[in-house]
């Protein structure tokens, strides 16, 4: 009986985590929320999920197919992609998350908060947690200034600079520490556009990106295309329940941006 049980654990288990993954990524459709991320994230966990439930019948079958030489070929050669994979999303979200707690050490800085949808002139809830992220920071540094970057989309009432002020402002940060940029629609925009505001007003040229902690390593490497060589980060809080669509997606979208340019 006991070599019953550990042997259903070695399916059971796996089976379980990898439903339960499968759960979180489907989380994120009932926000309307459909990306890369979890799409992919569906699929291996749906996938892992089906293997582990009809364990028996996909060994059976995988011993069949290494029968021949093409099909022994063909599943070393997914095996090796797999684990290339897998060495590539380890490596990127090593470097995501050291870009993610890059802070300032002290307050010659001027902060650059990245847009994010505003709802009916009112930021939405992920622009809300880079805002109060900011919103922290200004507090213990007095001397500091921001610029709250982002235009108008074409569902937005107004554009996501102004609804980014008029939060701080109701937070209490003074009016003259805050600096809107309200033409850009991208990343590459928000930091390009603000940089020329930073210059223009004699801000310190020290910029600290203000934006979700998964987003920090793709926005470091916008900014140095753009001629900022080094910048920190204040990293907001993500929604626990969409962080690993989000992160998985930023799996994609590095080297999109690498290989494309495009932000």
């Amino acid at each position: 009986m006991t070599e019953f049980i550990r042997k259903e654990n070695v399916k059971i288990i796996p089976a379980v985590i990898s439903f339960i993954l499968l759960l979180v990524f489907i989380a994120p459709l009932f926000k309307r929320i459909v990306n890369i991320g979890n799409l992919f994230g569906m699929a291996v966990a749906g996938t892992m999920t089906l293997v582990f439930v009809f364990y028996g019948r996909t060994a059976g079958k995988l011993k069949a197919l290494c029968e021949s030489t093409a099909g022994k070929a063909f599943v070393c050669i997914c095996c090796g992609l797999a684990a290339a994979f897998v060495v590539y999303a380890l490596t990127v979200s090593v470097f995501m998350a050291s870009s993610a707690v890059a802070r300032p050490d002290n307050s010659d800085t001027t902060l650059v908060v990245l847009g994010c949808r505003a709802k009916n002139g009112y930021p939405s809830k992920m622009l809300r947690y880079r805002l109060d992220a900011a919103c922290e920071f200004l507090d213990e540094n007095d001397s500091v200034k921001v610029v709250v970057s982002g235009g108008k989309g074409k569902d937005e009432a107004t554009t996501e600079a102004w609804a980014m002020k008029q939060y701080l402002v109701a937070k209490g940060v003074a009016p003259e520490r805050i600096f809107m940029e309200d033409k850009s629609v991208n990343t590459e925009q928000n930091l390009k556009y603000s940089m020329d505001i930073i210059r223009q007003a004699g801000l310190s040229q020290n910029i600290t990106i203000v934006t979700d902690g998964y987003h920090q390593l793709r926005a470091k490497m916008i900014a140095k295309k753009i001629g900022i060589d080094d910048t920190c980060a204040i990293s907001a809080d993500t929604s626990k329940i969409l962080l690993p669509t989000y992160w998985v997606r930023e799996w994609f979208a590095i080297p999109y941006y690498l290989i494309r340019g495009k932000a």
